[in-house]
């Protein structure tokens, strides 16, 4: 069973910025997507004020974001990389099979990669995520390096939005119709 203590902040910077895109999109009219609680059960609580310092995952979470844009049902997982290169172990199975059903239910899955070192973002569509899984099965390395990533769905920052992902959805749809 998993604990949360400092491995549980990890990806919290980029969870806020996604937060704050997420009540712009919201307050704009432009979608409603809402950060997912992972299920904790406290083990440690500081009685002075209340703070969790121990706890363990109850369940195995989904992915950190779902909701919907414009009438298209999306769910997303942050994450964040200090290198060049990403690890797919931080990539877990049930989330796999989470954004693989929810794309059968004519759904959009991505993620949304941090590469902290770069102060970049990229938009990864569940089809590109697959491909690097597929191939780890001939051999590969279970990674991907930052240039093998394509350059048009790394995600601008505009509008005062810092994480503006929703260029980069709009072209995922696209390339799905055409």
């Amino acid at each position: 069973m998993a604990t949360w203590n400092s491995r549980g902040l990890r990806g919290s910077t980029l969870e806020e910025l996604i937060n704050y895109s997420n009540e712009i999109y919201r307050d704009k009219g432009l979608g409603l997507v809402q950060k997912i609680p992972t299920p904790i059960t406290p083990v440690k609580v500081d009685k002075e004020n209340g703070n969790i310092s121990l706890a363990y995952f109850e369940k195995d979470s989904t992915v950190d974001y779902i909701g919907v844009i414009q009438g298209v049902p999306v769910c997303f997982d942050a994450k964040e990389c200090a290198t060049d290169t990403f690890s797919l172990r931080n990539i877990h199975e049930h989330q796999i099979k989470f954004m693989e059903d929810f794309e059968k239910q004519n759904g959009i899955s991505f993620l949304i990669i941090m590469f902290s070192m770069r102060n970049e973002f990229y938009y990864m569509r569940f089809s590109e995520l697959r491909t690097y899984l597929d191939r780890v099965n001939d051999g590969h390395a279970k990674n991907f390096k930052y240039d093998e990533l394509k350059r048009d769905f790394f995600i601008p920052s505009e509008a005062g939005v810092v994480v503006h992902y929703l260029r980069s959805l709009m072209k995922d749809l696209e390339e799905r119709k055409g």
